[in-house]
């Protein structure tokens, strides 16, 4: 819950505060819920450096398993859009086909509404980790990480009417030659690598992240990853908690991050909005 300012829907919507914002709000809106109930964590499902001031993604220079999965990308060629890449990848989507695979603004799931963000993209290049190679967990914008994507799409998924409730960012991103499966090789080093914690580090704020853990991984696509964050809140006094999900299908990933204003324990990103997305790609893409 940690890292730039608030994300508005556009369409004149309402925003809610995330993740940066979070670091300045959490402590006064969750202080007194802390005193009535605890941290409300849970166990969940299990499946330093001193921190940058330039301002700049580290992950130019992918560091461990990282620089396996760039040599893994190097080895496939740079691709054309449309044509074969790596094992189990493919040529990047076009930006307007991969928006064709989106949610649409205003599409219902559920409870849930998605919309575009009106304030740029969350979890933008700005987003760095401590050490590098924590850098997938926390961002894999074009620019955060040594994979570019070729094309971006990013939709917040929400329930209008709540103010403090579960959000989810799904971002779906393309790539050329081997860029995709590099980014889930880099991920699960990550997720190895930075078990006992990390720190997000952005221009105004930091986040400490106490723990990464593996938890079930949705069955879809051709591989899947997914964990659970425990994070400090500012104060350094409350446990909060992030979900974070990436299926890859051929040249293309499917990221979901869900998170609460609270100390409540969500479980998991909201199996219904990853089963609509994935539903929505796997149809238009299998045409």
């Amino acid at each position: 819950m940690f890292g730039a300012g608030n994300q508005g829907r556009s369409g004149g919507r309402r925003a809610r505060p995330r993740r940066a914002a979070a670091l300045a709000l959490v402590g006064a809106v969750l202080t007194g819920a802390a005193a009535c109930g605890g941290d409300g964590a849970t166990d969940g499902d299990k499946g330093g450096k001193d921190a940058r001031t330039d301002g700049k993604a580290p992950a130019s220079t992918p560091a461990d398993g990282a620089e396996d999965a760039a040599e893994s990308a190097a080895s496939a060629g740079s691709g054309e859009p449309g044509t074969p890449g790596i094992s189990g990848g493919s040529g990047a989507l076009s930006q307007r086909d991969l928006t064709a695979l989106a949610f649409t603004d205003g599409e219902k799931i559920g409870k849930y509404t998605a919309g575009e963000f009106s304030l740029g993209e969350p979890q933008g290049e700005d987003y760095t980790a401590d050490p590098a190679v924590c850098q997938p967990l926390v961002s894999l914008a074009k620019g955060a990480t040594a994979f570019d994507p070729a094309s971006e799409v990013h939709r917040n998924v929400d329930v209008a009417e709540e103010m403090v409730g579960t959000t989810v960012a799904v971002q779906l991103r393309s790539y050329n030659g081997g860029g995709a499966v590099a980014v889930m090789k880099a991920l699960g080093a990550a997720g190895k690598a930075c078990a006992g914690g990390f720190v997000e580090n952005r221009a105004v704020a930091k986040g400490q992240y106490l723990k990464v853990e593996p938890v079930k991984a949705p069955d879809h696509g051709d591989e899947a990853q997914a964990y659970r964050f425990t994070i400090l809140d500012v104060k350094g006094t409350l446990k909060l908690y992030e979900y974070l999900t990436v299926v890859r299908s051929g040249a293309t990933t499917l990221s979901f991050r869900a998170d609460i204003l609270d100390t409540k324990d969500i479980g998991k990103v909201p199996e219904e909005v990853i089963t609509a997305q994935w539903k929505k790609f796997e149809a238009a893409s299998t045409r």
